[in-house]
This record gives structure tokens, C-alpha cells and sequence, in this order.
């Protein structure tokens, strides 16, 4: 057999492609370690981002049972035709008709009706918890939103927040200087000289007013004079309450009052309205005896939310 002959300077055909394929398997290990560590580097940089803050949670997360949460002297105050009513049916009038709602947890309600020889009075409480599906936005700032809709609807316009007005910079003045002689001449930031002789203008010295800075003439309409009952905002009621008053006309000759006091307490809505309605020549309802009794309740309703 006869034996292949050894040159000097040459590699052998299986090196060359053993040492190939040891390069190829480098380099994909290479290019895998490249790859994981490109991959480490986002996932680090996910876990390290800071997340969005959570709003806080509303203050309640119940409510009370409406029809029971007004007094029944408070009831037969307000609904003055129970008087005349036997005790079974005083019973079942006091007693209110819960309203239909698919969470008593988000919101309850309770109306009582009585009639009266001239008229009727109905009493209606509307009690709603708020509550926010978006984790950036409180319950309380979600209630609040619910209120301002409310308020806008009886005719109450919500305060503007009046924005900081902007102080334009001071420019530097050069000093002043002027001479103490009489009937000298004095020297102005802007470098004009000024007699200070100069006589004072008419205004100063008793001359005539000039136009337009006068008291407003005679014909000027005045603002229309208010009686305090008009729909307004209320004080030291929840953190922010309303009262409206509403008067129309309900069939025939008769006439209808409605005032509604709405109150929030941080998550928490109660909307408290009364109406009474006369008939034939009886005169209207009178605006501020439903206003008080209407506050009342509404005070008394705030204190349940507090105990």
C-alpha cells in the first residue's frame, strides 16, 4: 500500500473543516449569549419602571336602610296629613316603599306619600355611593363629578378657580434728581425735564370731571333683589351641598313646590327631595318652611353617615 506523501505548509482537508465547524459553533454560542443578554437588559428595565399611583379608596363601602333612617316624628312632621289617618294606615305610610335598586350596597332609596284636605306631601331619599373603576381616580373625586352634574342641573353655577395673575418684572429707574429752588427744573427717569412749577390738573383742583369717570347715571339697571331662597350652595353640610326650589303648576289650578337638598360626604351622595302640591284656590306651598324641613332632614341624615 502506498503512502500519501506529507508536504510541509498544508493543512489536511478533515482540520480545515473540523477547525470550520468548531468557528460556526462559536459563533451561534456568541450570537445566543448576545441575544439572552439583550433580553435581560428589557425585562430589568420593566421591572425597575416606577408604577402609576393607586387613588385611595372611598370612605364607605355600605349604606344605611333609608326607610329606617328617618325618625317617625320627623316623618309625621313632615307629612302633616298622617294626622287624619287611622293608626293601621298612619302605620303603613310612615313605614315609606323602598325603591327598586339591583345593589343595596351602591344605592337605596324610600318615598313616603300623605295626603292631605288640601293638597299633598311627598317625601323622596335617594342615597348613592360612588365608586370608581379607574385606579388613578378616587371614589370621592368620581362622587364629586357626580354632584357637579346635579348642581349644574338646578340652575348653580360652579365657582371658577380664578387663575394667579402673572406680575410683570419691575424695570430698574435711574435715580431722580431734582433742584430745590423754586420754579427749578427736575430731571425724570426718562431724562426729560419737567418745570415743578407745573399747576395739578382740573381734577385736583376742583375741575370738571372728565368723561367717563363719573357716578353711573340714573338709567343704570340694579341687579335684581333676592329673597335668600333661591336655589344657592349650602354651608356646614357634608363636604359640599346644594338646595333647589322649584315651583310649577300641576293640573287644573293647583300648584307644586319641589326642593331638593343635595349633600357629598367623601363617596357618597343623599339627595333628599320634598314636594307638596295644593289644589283648587289653596295658596302655593311655601318656599322656606319646605327649604328648613328639607335641611333638617338632610343635617339629620348627615350625622347617621358619621356614626
Amino acid at each position: 500500500m502506498q503512502r500519501k506523501r506529507y508536504s510541509p505548509g498544508r493543512v489536511p482537508g478533515t482540520l480545515l473543516g473540523l477547525g470550520a465547524g468548531l468557528a460556526v459553533v462559536a459563533g451561534a454560542l456568541t450570537g445566543c449569549s448576545a441575544a439572552d443578554t439583550a433580553e435581560d437588559v428589557t425585562v430589568d428595565a420593566k421591572a425597575g419602571a416606577a408604577a402609576a399611583p393607586v387613588a385611595p379608596p372611598g370612605r364607605y363601602r355600605t349604606l344605611f336602610e333609608p326607610c329606617g333612617a328617618v325618625p317617625q316624628a320627623t316623618l309625621r312632621d313632615l307629612l302633616p296629613g298622617t294626622a287624619a289617618l287611622t293608626d293601621v294606615e298612619r302605620a303603613a305610610v310612615l313605614r315609606g316603599t323602598a325603591a327598586v335598586t339591583y345593589d343595596t350596597d351602591r344605592r337605596v332609596g324610600c318615598a313616603w306619600t300623605a295626603d292631605s284636605g288640601n293638597g299633598t306631601h311627598r317625601l323622596v331619599l335617594d342615597v348613592e355611593r360612588v365608586v370608581s373603576y379607574d385606579p388613578t381616580v378616587s371614589d370621592a373625586a368620581r362622587a364629586q363629578e357626580v354632584y357637579t352634574r346635579k348642581q349644574l342641573a338646578a340652575g348653580i353655577a360652579v365657582p371658577e378657580t380664578p387663575a394667579p395673575t402673572p406680575t410683570a418684572p419691575t424695570a430698574p429707574t435711574a435715580p431722580t434728581t431734582a433742584a430745590t429752588a423754586s420754579g427749578a427744573t427736575k430731571v425724570s427717569a426718562t431724562g426729560a425735564a419737567t418745570p415743578t412749577g407745573t399747576p395739578s390738573s382740573p381734577t385736583a383742583s376742583g375741575g370738571a370731571t372728565p368723561p367717563g369717570t363719573g357716578a353711573p347715571s340714573a338709567g343704570t339697571p340694579s341687579a335684581p333683589a333676592t329673597t335668600g331662597l333661591e336655589p344657592r350652595l349650602l354651608g356646614g353640610l357634608g363636604d359640599i351641598a346644594f338646595v333647589g326650589d322649584a315651583l310649577g303648576t300641576t293640573g287644573g289650578s293647583g300648584t307644586q313646590r319641589v326642593v331638593s337638598v343635595v349633600f357629598r360626604t367623601s363617596n357618597v351622595i343623599v339627595t333628599v327631595e320634598y314636594r307638596q302640591r295644593t289644589t283648587g284656590a289653596a295658596a302655593a306651598p311655601d318656599s322656606k318652611e319646605l327649604q328648613d324641613r328639607a335641611q333638617n332632614l338632610a343635617r339629620l341624615l348627615a350625622d347617621r353617615l358619621e356614626e
